[in-house]
């Protein structure tokens, strides 16, 4: 559909000022009063009507489920803990940041949906919308976003066939590029959490107690050597402690020890051999110490899966449309989108648009608080989900 070029063109400068509005007003997990009231105002400006398929998120769709089927489009909203530096006079004005692009997505998905509207008569199937709170994973509980949303029964009534997502990118991304890849495309995620049990004792008695700390020390080697000696070299498996705590004083030895981390991998197999590994030998370590240990592993996120066929179709798609071939991405990122809980239940693809390097924010990558994006090819983050769902349904009519 060549005309969407031009209409997303022309609405460029809507989708900027809806993503500066976001950007201003960044807001964390599933705690989205102000954003959730933004989105919707617009999606109902345009003539939706608007559900609510879990706490932060927002639902609508268009076109007839009885003509074909049904592609979802899917934009994350919330934003980071992170305080801005960018100096934007549309900067954040609280202490949390877009740090991860996800206005840009949100307003991006508002300017496919004003694209879509125009055409609903014309589609030949329908399409699902939906705006989903904490990709980020920041909200204390044990689900995240792509949980909480697919438990609200956004792939059903109707029954969604596809799903289609992009995430913005920057640095060695160029500018206005559409990248992507078959198969994996990010990376799982599991929160590592150790509680370790010793016996307390004075410093200069060690032989009196058992060291927690010791059995620490030892547990972390067991991580890194359980890659290095039981996991395929030839796969991913990264296992990262950012905390490690115990005991308040110099000269005490603590009773228990507890250790924080993550563990990424991009093979369904490799994730759960070494899970099961892992516990084997936090447990087994501790024992030949004289003390007791277990972990957990929480708050799970597979891997983002890009559906090879769907994935080939709609990147022909993209590449008749904006006249240039989607590049394609050489390994998956080591980094995680709960897309992913998705993406297991349904074919997927997951485009990036790249936005390249602005002028005074050289190396400042995803999450940095120094963080931008172009603007200027926003339009085509638009076009490009819009004409992904208007094809692949006008291709099963």
């Amino acid at each position: 559909m060549k005309s969407v070029i031009d209409e997303a063109r022309a609405i460029q400068e809507q989708i900027v000022a809806d993503r500066r509005w976001l950007h201003q007003h960044p807001e964390l997990g599933f705690d989205l009063p102000e954003t959730q009231a933004y989105v919707r105002r617009r999606l109902e400006e345009m003539g939706y009507e608007v559900s609510v398929p879990c706490e932060g998120g927002l639902l609508t769709q268009l076109g007839d489920p009885a003509a074909g089927p049904c592609i979802l489009l899917r934009a994350d909203y919330d934003a980071l803990p992170v305080e801005e530096e960018t100096g934007l006079p549309f900067a954040a004005t609280n202490d949390n940041m877009h740090a991860c692009g996800h206005d840009t997505h949100a307003a991006m998905l508002l300017g496919a949906a004003r694209i879509l509207k125009a055409h609903e008569a014309e589609l030949a199937g329908c399409v699902k919308l939906l705006f989903q709170p904490d990709e980020e994973g920041v909200a204390p509980v044990d689900i995240c976003g792509g949980d909480a949303v697919l438990a609200g029964g956004v792939l059903e009534n109707p029954h969604v066939d596809a799903v289609c997502a992009l995430h913005v990118q920057a640095l060695d991304f160029e500018a206005g590029a559409v990248y992507t890849r078959s198969g994996t495309i990010f990376s799982s995620i599991d929160d590592i959490e150790v509680t370790i049990k010793g016996r307390g004792a004075h410093g200069s008695t060690p032989h009196q107690g058992i060291d927690p700390i010791n059995i620490a020390c030892h547990i972390y080697q067991g991580f890194q050597n359980g890659i290095a000696r039981e996991v395929d070299p030839t796969q991913v498996c990264v296992a990262t402690f950012g905390k490690i705590e115990a005991g308040r004083a110099a000269n005490v030895i603590p009773e228990t020890a507890s250790m924080l981390g993550t563990l990424r991998t991009q093979d369904a197999q490799v994730r759960a051999d070494f899970k099961r590994r892992a516990e084997r030998m936090v447990e087994g370590v501790a024992q030949a110490f004289g003390g007791e240990a277990s972990v957990r592993f929480l708050r799970g996120v597979p891997n983002t899966y890009n559906d090879p066929a769907l994935t080939e179709e709609l990147c022909g798609y993209a590449a008749e449309l904006f006249d240039d071939e989607v590049r394609q991405i050489e390994k998956p990122f080591s980094g995680t989108d709960d897309l992913a809980i998705l993406s297991q239940e349904v074919p997927t693809t997951y485009f990036i648009l790249g936005t390249g390097t602005l002028p005074g924010h050289e190396g400042c990558g995803m999450h940095h608080p120094n963080v931008d994006f172009d603007e200027s090819v926003f339009w085509k983050g638009s076009a490009l989900l819009a004409n992904s769902a208007f094809e692949y349904v006008a291709h099963r009519a």
